[in-house]
């Protein structure tokens, strides 16, 4: 049994699937909307709890030329909209321990990205503020050592905790998931997402910034469907193609749906076997 709490209106670790989506950053704020709604009512439709993600800030890009987002000020602007106009948990991530307790007048989750899943400060600025923390898995990690994240976090008092896996580092450039660590971070006792558009990133493969490849999505969704988990993380946009960050592995939102559609039927499956042990 995993521990169960809520973030906003969406409860995690319930035996439930979560959909965690939205554009990798913040755009702009026509599109963030655009895209809050359409998976709002994509998710209505299945009956899958919804939070809506986007950074404000990516700071850890290839290129120093690389967009990276309106800021912390304006992107809360637009998540504290999105929020309000779709009805819908929000999450972003943080970079610093000064941004934390800001975020957290914001959103609902505060995400601590993969490479500094080990910053002890960040960690603890971010369970600190009360608000749920998904920590992402980092690529040179092993899931077995997330514990000491969540340790971190139930030391700043915080044990609404979500551990994240986005494959690991395998050679120059390539990324592989061990489905093995979906059930293993999971026996450490709290809820469970998979990063399924990340997970197929090709970090620096197109010189200045990262490649990727979107066809293998469906396939890695499918997998930690069947293999166990309470969340399911998406990258999404109108056009990935022209997705000012992380476009080769983004998922078009017109094939979003169908993607969920046999994820979740995996999902329900997987949950409805494991209760029958």
């Amino acid at each position: 049994m995993v521990k169960s709490f809520s973030a906003g209106k969406v409860l995690f670790g319930d035996g439930g699937l979560v959909l965690v989506a939205g554009p990798c950053v913040l755009e702009d704020r026509e599109t963030a909307l655009s895209i809050a709604r359409e998976v709002s009512g994509i998710c209505g439709r299945l009956g899958i709890p919804y939070v809506f993600k986007a950074s404000f800030d990516k700071a850890n890009r290839t290129s120093i030329h690389s967009f990276r987002g309106p800021g912390l000020e304006k992107g809360l602007q637009w998540l504290a909209e999105v929020k309000e106009s779709v009805g819908c948990p929000v999450l972003t991530d943080i970079h610093l321990p000064g941004q934390a307790e800001r975020a957290a007048e914001v959103v609902d989750i505060i995400q601590i990205p993969a490479f500094l899943c080990r910053q002890t400060d960040l960690v603890v600025a971010a369970a600190a503020t009360g608000r749920a923390v998904n920590i992402k898995k980092g690529q040179f990690l092993a899931p077995v050592d997330m514990g000491q994240a969540v340790s971190k976090c139930l030391e700043a008092g915080n044990d609404k905790v979500i551990l994240c896996e986005r494959g690991s580092t395998f050679g120059y450039g390539q990324l592989v998931v061990d489905m093995r660590s979906l059930a293993i971070m999971r026996s450490l006792g709290y809820p469970v997402m998979f990063d399924a558009t990340h997970s197929v990133q090709m970090p620096g493969a197109q010189g200045t910034s990262s490649g990727g490849d979107r066809r293998f999505v469906p396939v890695l969704a499918r997998a930690a469907a069947a293999a166990g988990i309470d969340a399911l993380f998406l990258e999404t946009h109108p056009d990935p193609d022209s997705g000012r960050s992380d476009g080769p592995n983004m998922v078009s939102l017109d094939s979003l749906e169908n993607l969920l559609r046999k994820v979740l039927a995996i999902h329900r499956a997987a949950a409805a076997t494991e209760g029958e042990k």
